[in-house]
């Protein structure tokens, strides 16, 4: 399985608050991120794979709704967290 408990308490370690608080915004969005990454992954290699291209496209959604309610609370936790998983160019 690509996504342990390891590498989550690692994402929340890294971008939420503590490894117990997963429910940030901001460690909602690494894992998120997380899993996009690995979905694009396997759609370059399975093109034809349409559950896995819903399942991104909700994926994005999710975090694109995070990212919006983030820049209405707190901008600069939104700058933060921008910053640290290098989603704008």
């Amino acid at each position: 399985m690509y996504l342990t408990g390891e590498i989550k308490k690692e994402i929340f370690k890294k971008h939420g608050k503590s490894v117990t608080n997963t429910g940030t915004a901001e460690s909602q969005i690494a894992l998120f991120t997380y899993r996009i990454a690995h979905l694009t992954g396997h759609l370059k290699s399975n093109k034809k794979d349409f559950s896995t291209q819903r399942s991104l496209l909700k994926l994005v959604g999710k975090r694109r709704s995070l990212l919006d309610y983030l820049k209405k609370r707190d901008i600069e936790r939104y700058r933060a967290i921008i910053k640290a998983l290098k989603l704008r160019r």
